[in-house]
């Protein structure tokens, strides 16, 4: 599969390709040369206001379907990075979505449901 999704923290593998970290926010303490990453594009991760909805930063938590779908509105406007991320695929790249060492569920992350704008993109063409 040309697009993969891990944890920024998980073992890079020779097949990852190119390693995009997809969060919001840069994760703290790393240090530039122990940047696991090839490049961070923290505008394909959650607003800052959905982050701390999800995570109850400002009263209950949000639930996954609606945190899943304030994340594909938000993605509506960053329409010219989800292409230029398809556009690496169908040119044979490999790419690696990259999230927080936190996420440990891939299924209720962010990271999967760009995978999916991505390749839905390359379905249309």
């Amino acid at each position: 599969m040309p697009i993969k999704t891990k944890r920024w923290n998980d073992p890079a593998e020779a097949n990852d390709g190119f390693r995009l970290l997809v969060c919001r926010y840069r994760p703290r303490a790393v240090r530039k040369e122990d940047e696991t990453w090839d490049a961070w594009c923290k505008d394909i991760g959650p607003s800052r206001e959905l982050h701390a909805d999800y995570y109850g930063k400002h009263g209950d938590p949000i639930d996954w379907d609606t945190y899943r779908r304030r994340y594909l509105e938000e993605m509506t406007a960053q329409g010219e990075y989800i292409d230029e991320l398809a556009n690496l695929v169908a040119a044979g790249r490999t790419i690696t979505l990259l999230c927080s060492s936190a996420c440990v569920d891939a299924a209720h992350c962010h990271r999967t449901l760009l995978q999916g704008l991505i390749e839905e993109r390359l379905a249309a063409r």
